[in-house]
């Protein structure tokens, strides 16, 4: 079932209204999904079960309030800080390109080894203390229970919905891997220079289609983006000093009055104005040739991509916060880790 984020304000007693939206128990929202289901709405893949193993309420007799104090914890945060939600929500999409989701992303390196979280495009990553703070107090209450990967997966939801996002299932019992290597994040996450043939093998080979690429790039509606990224767009990008011409030379005029050659430090909000918000203005940005990044521009040189792009701009993004929602759990179910795979950490930097 998929909630307007609307439902959930910020106010001083949030906490104590949260049996309006997501604070509901597992079991509640066990319940609630098997009315959905009845009523005959669709589910992604099915009701209650999904990537073997992993289902909604996994949790429901072993630490029944698992996702009341996923929430609780990530509010006090999110509510001083709303810029979190959009790097909560990149770190989950990274876990998920890379070995699956089994929290690898969160692993730290050891003598013998890079992780993934010290690969370059994991080096802007921000929100780890967020994540300990949410598995601490889950340890508390239930030791060895929930796992680091799930914890991803949940507050990547709840953040989105907190910043006035859509709410959606999220199916539980992913379990933790062991390895995390930082040149398979390097190689194998999508790139914010990719071009769309590139964008569509990597989105395939994780089992995503092209579709779920168009929707989930809309991720972009929050969140920042650092200049150094953007440089070769604004100043070099043949190698004979020019701006991408697929950039609005409008845009690109303005970028670099932000973006000085070199600069290294600044950066830009990815959806200006609202970049705070979780909302359809990104497609009409790109519809606009004003992505920032040359992964977003890349979506008008696709037909599939490009119809999207379209008609969510033309339509106020009508079936935007269904799709992502979706969208969402598919990317939720790569490669999970279930039954007796991997482990349940015990901290989320280190293998037990």
């Amino acid at each position: 079932m998929i909630m307007s984020g609307t439902l959930l304000i910020f106010t001083p007693d949030m906490v104590t209204t949260l049996n309006l939206t997501v604070g509901l128990s597992d079991q509640d929202i066990r319940s609630k999904n098997a009315i959905t289901c009845g009523l005959g709405l669709e589910v992604v893949e099915t009701c209650l079960t999904n990537a073997g193993g992993m289902h909604l309420g996994f949790y429901r007799r072993t630490c029944p309030d698992a996702e009341l104090i996923v929430h609780q914890t990530l509010y006090r945060y999110i509510s001083r800080d709303r810029t979190l939600a959009a790097p909560l929500l990149r770190m989950h999409f990274h876990d998920c390109f890379i070995r699956g989701c089994d929290g690898s992303v969160l692993l730290s390196s050891t003598k013998k080894n890079q992780a993934e979280k010290d690969a370059i495009p994991n080096k802007t990553l921000r929100g780890f203390n967020v994540i300990d703070a949410v598995k601490s107090a889950l340890e508390k209450k239930c030791p060895g229970v929930v796992s680091c990967a799930d914890i991803l997966a949940l507050v990547a939801r709840d953040a989105v919905l907190m910043i006035g996002g859509p709410h959606w299932d999220v199916p539980t019992g992913r379990r933790d891997g062991r390895v995390s290597i930082a040149n398979e994040a390097l190689f194998n996450l999508p790139s914010p220079f990719a071009n769309i043939t590139v964008l569509k093998q990597q989105f395939a080979a994780t089992g995503l289609s092209v579709k779920d690429l168009a929707v989930l790039s809309g991720g972009h509606t929050i969140g920042i983006g650092h200049c150094t990224i953007i440089s070769n767009r604004l100043y070099n990008f043949t190698g004979k000093g020019d701006t991408d011409p697929s950039l609005d030379p409008r845009y690109a005029a303005q970028l670099k009055k932000k973006c000085k050659p070199g600069n290294s430090n600044t950066v830009v909000e990815m959806d200006p104005g609202s970049f705070k918000s979780f909302d359809e203005d990104y497609y009409t940005i790109v519809a606009k040739r004003r992505g920032l990044f040359r992964s977003d521009a890349a979506l008008l040189d696709d037909a599939e991509t490009r119809g999207y792009v379209k008609f969510q701009s033309t339509t106020q993004g009508s079936t935007f916060a269904q799709d992502f929602a979706e969208s969402m759990v598919k990317m939720g179910s790569i490669g999970v880790l279930t039954g007796e795979q991997g482990e349940i950490r015990k901290r989320c930097a280190v293998v037990n």
